[in-house]
């Protein structure tokens, strides 16, 4: 049997159940091949198989690689790095992201994925239960935040269901959740680079007012009727009124 790492933020799936619910997810996009990140010892891995979801897994432990060759020959596994990895390498067009995610590095997957937005339609897969929350989370409150906004700014996110640390091993000390992340289409017509600096510049001073923390985009003289946000926190901006907020300093910008 593997063994959990802990340098790696191994948490194995053990719940059957909480899987068979997750791979159901996937049956939402029929035409859509995965990656799974983590498969770890393939819990997951088994009720995506039994679901004929056509899926190539991605796991950087070589122990847990060679567990799944000899347990799972029918899986495709590559040894890598998600992180690191070039997805064009795996598929040429669309593709969902699935898995039990590593908790220490969840949200630089999430913005992996948002480099590649325009080939990923939908990411489901398990978060530390704040992790999840704050994905979903929506103005003044505590966790709306950078990965919120960017997140929202093209995908619809909803906690689908909870997860209780029994269902892994080793338990972790966290409650946990499953997510499911769709892209949308609602217009997003301004420079998505700037956006996200605006967005990451805003809530890392998110105690000052927007005036004050954004002082880098020289917000004086912003025309009357967008002036007023500059007065707000960025906690109070909705993710319309940041890409509106992002509109005016392109414009200003030219």
């Amino acid at each position: 049997m593997v063994r959990p790492k802990k340098h790696l933020g191994q948490h194995f799936l053990t719940d059957l159940s909480v899987a068979a619910r997750t791979a159901d997810l996937a049956l939402d996009f029929p035409d859509l091949p995965w990656i799974e990140i983590g498969p770890g010892t393939g819990v997951l891995s088994r009720e995506l198989l039994s679901r004929k979801v056509p899926f190539k897994a991605v796991e950087i432990d070589t122990e847990s690689v060679h567990y799944l060759h000899i347990n799972h020959p029918e899986m495709d596994v590559l040894e890598g790095d998600f992180l690191q990895l070039d997805l064009s390498e795996l598929y040429s067009d669309a593709f969902g992201v699935i898995g039990n995610f590593p908790y220490n590095i969840s949200s630089q997957i999430v913005f992996k994925i948002l480099d590649h937005l325009d080939r990923v339609p939908v990411f489901a897969g398990m978060f530390q239960l704040e992790v999840a929350r704050r994905l979903e989370s929506g103005p003044n409150t505590k966790l709306y935040g950078i990965t919120s906004v960017l997140t929202q700014a093209w995908y619809d996110v909803k906690v689908c269901f909870k997860i209780p640390p029994g269902a892994f091993n080793p338990p972790p000390k966290v409650q946990s959740a499953v997510i499911l992340a769709t892209r949308h289409h609602r217009p997003f017509n301004t420079d998505a680079l700037l956006f996200r600096d605006v967005v990451k510049t805003a809530f890392q001073q998110r105690r000052k007012t927007l005036r004050n923390a954004l002082s880098k985009f020289n917000p004086d003289g912003f025309p009357p009727e967008h002036a007023h946000l500059l007065k707000l926190r960025a906690e109070n901006l909705t993710v319309e009124q940041f890409i509106e907020l992002t509109k005016v300093i392109r414009a200003r910008k030219s």
